[in-house]
């Protein structure tokens, strides 16, 4: 019985953990850029529309998106990854 008590306790606080780290991530700010610094995830360089079509600038701006969705999974996965994971069972 002490056993599920201790995977309880471990449970409770890898909880506790994850909840902690989802606030840390929330404060977070990733940037990332595209069209050489001209458009970045949270604003647009007004150069950018000099000459330029709508759709280049389209482009650009999902570019700088998709550059910033992979910096925050890489962000999350490096965070989660010093998370303590057990499962309670005995080693083999």
């Amino acid at each position: 019985m002490a056993d599920l008590h201790q995977f309880f306790q471990l449970t409770q606080q890898a909880q506790g953990r994850l909840q902690q780290l989802q606030s840390e991530l929330a404060s977070h700010m990733v940037e990332a850029q595209a069209g050489g610094g001209m458009v970045r995830a949270v604003q647009i360089d007004p150069e950018a529309f000099a000459g330029r079509d709508a759709e280049l600038l389209s482009v650009l701006v999902l570019a700088a998106v998709a550059e910033a969705q992979r910096r925050v999974a890489e962000l999350v996965q490096s965070e989660l990854g010093k998370v303590p994971v057990t499962t309670g069972a005995a080693p083999l």
